[in-house]
């Protein structure tokens, strides 16, 4: 069994000098797209993470697959049906140019969802409800069951 790499570069290495320079040019401009993503290995493939998973990559014998997840492929059906493969799959066949305008907004989309979800957690930490039972409810509300 092949070793898993522990970064980009190494993902990267194990590739012919041509897939090495597609791998490198998606990867310029995820990180141009999201400044501030983190970028690792994840499952064992070059993945980007802000406030959350964002997305991953993968280059393949005759194609290029990226990862963002089935709630980007649902938002855009129509445009991306002719890459994808899976439920949250793309595929992008090695001998076609890269569509980067249909990267770009899933990419964006991906980084506005993480975003907001932050968002929201943030603020239940910030104004935490708190939980309780329905009596407890009512007797403050001073509303008392009578039997």
């Amino acid at each position: 069994m092949a070793e898993v790499p522990r970064t980009v570069d190494a993902y990267m290495a194990g590739f012919p000098r041509d897939i090495q320079k597609t791998i490198q040019a998606i990867r310029d401009y995820i990180t141009a797209e999201a400044p501030e993503a983190t970028e690792k290995i994840a499952y064992g493939m070059p993945s980007w993470y802000l406030s959350g998973h964002l997305v991953y990559f993968a280059a393949f014998k005759d194609h290029y697959s990226l990862f963002p997840g089935p709630a980007v492929i649902e938002r855009f059906t129509e445009e991306l049906a002719p890459y994808r493969t899976g439920k949250g799959t793309l595929r992008f066949p090695l001998d076609m140019p890269l569509p980067w305008d249909i990267l770009k907004k899933v990419i964006r989309l991906r980084i506005d969802e993480n975003l907001k979800k932050a968002a929201m957690k943030k603020e239940k930490t910030r104004n935490p409800r708190k939980t309780r039972c329905e009596s407890e409810m009512r007797t403050e509300a001073g509303i008392y069951r009578t039997s």
